[in-house]
């Protein structure tokens, strides 16, 4: 019993230790979009074309899951820096026999996210600054962009979306011309 009870303790030592690590190197921690936002943000994700939609910071899994399930056909990718999301997500992916699901364990920021049909990020401040950053190179001109709570500095957005919680969260969609 002393074992289980050492690999247990051990185990979960790892997974704090590994997520407070890539919080502090990212600059944020592995966070789920509410129930909500998923809600509004997969319906905004409705009449985007056939290619790829992309989760930019995939986390625990929750979004691309439901996306990889919700469109069979299409690819859906997510990117995530931090080890234990990453592994969950992965297992759920298996799980669930969704071979339309890639997940990465790597920076979107060094990733090629040019085909894009869709992306999809709940990131922070000085992310979205990065993001728009590769957006002015990489993005096309059909790339929607879809975002939990904040805003891209410079760009603004086809529509806000107000959520009915407690914060009235802001679901930005972007649907423009975004090279320069």
């Amino acid at each position: 019993m002393f074992i289980l009870e050492l690999i247990a303790v051990t185990s979960l030592l790892f997974a704090i230790v590994t997520i407070a690590w890539t919080t502090v190197r990212v600059g944020i921690s592995p966070m789920p979009s509410s129930g909500k936002a998923r809600k509004e943000m997969l319906l905004a994700t409705e009449n985007s074309g056939n290619g790829p939609i992309i989760d930019l910071g995939s986390g625990w899994g929750t979004l691309v899951i439901t996306l990889a399930r919700k469109y069979p056909e299409r690819e859906i990718i997510g990117y995530e820096l931090s080890f234990v999301p990453w592994l969950v997500s992965r297992l759920l992916k298996y799980a669930l026999n969704l071979k339309n699901l890639s997940l990465y364990r790597q920076d979107f920021l060094k990733a090629n996210i040019a085909g894009a049909a869709v992306l999809l990020c709940y990131l922070y401040p000085g992310g979205m600054a990065a993001l728009q950053e590769k957006l002015q190179q990489e993005a096309n001109d059909e790339t929607r962009i879809i975002s939990n709570t904040f805003a891209l500095p410079d760009l603004t957005p086809s529509q806000v979306i107000h959520l009915g919680d407690l914060y009235k969260t802001p679901i930005y969609i972007y649907q423009q011309r975004l090279s320069s």
